[in-house]
């Protein structure tokens, strides 16, 4: 008896093990970030689209989060999106008007069962406000995508873009 228990918790938590990674969802590495602070952002991409590979990771660069800069990833095609800023930002004592608006990660292979992460860096304006700030993502596959877009903060919703809470500058830090 004892035996058959603990072969039917192990199917349990093999299928278990199975089946969630299906439902989560693409998210940062760190959670937190200082107004007017650079941050080195850390997508983790869970899984392809259903039982196919990722094959484009694209990344929208919301206004506010400037001097963007991807890092290459081996065996993906990197490229940039580029255009004005609504705003004008201070990086370094220069003004900048334009810079980074999307970056996408091409021709890569990121199959269902894998994990992966795709890095960059930026700065957050001091001029945003506290609270939650979102990076829309999109995986895309041979026949589908998964579009990590919704921007609303509410809970439970099916595809949450990935996010992290701005908090104020502590004094001394920045970039």
């Amino acid at each position: 008896m004892i035996r058959s228990l603990s072969r039917a918790a192990l199917s349990v938590a093999t299928l278990t093990t199975l089946v969630l990674p299906s439902f989560a969802h693409a998210t940062l590495e760190t959670q937190e970030a200082a107004l007017g602070a650079s941050y080195k952002a850390v997508l983790r991409v869970p899984h392809g689209c259903g039982s196919e590979a990722t094959n484009v990771v694209r990344i929208q660069i919301p206004e506010g989060f400037f001097a963007v800069k991807p890092m290459p990833k081996a065996g993906w095609t990197l490229d940039t999106v580029t255009g004005p800023y609504e705003n004008t930002y201070n990086n370094h004592g220069t003004e900048v008007t334009e810079g980074v608006k999307e970056i996408v990660w091409s021709n890569g292979n990121l199959p269902n069962e894998w994990y992966d992460e795709f890095v960059f860096r930026g700065t957050f304006a001091d001029s945003l406000e506290e609270g939650k700030f979102y990076f829309p993502a999109i995986q895309e596959c041979a026949n589908g995508e998964e579009a990590w877009i919704d921007t609303s903060g509410e809970e439970g919703v099916d595809k949450p873009a990935p996010s992290l809470t701005l908090v104020p500058a502590e004094h001394g830090t920045g970039h």
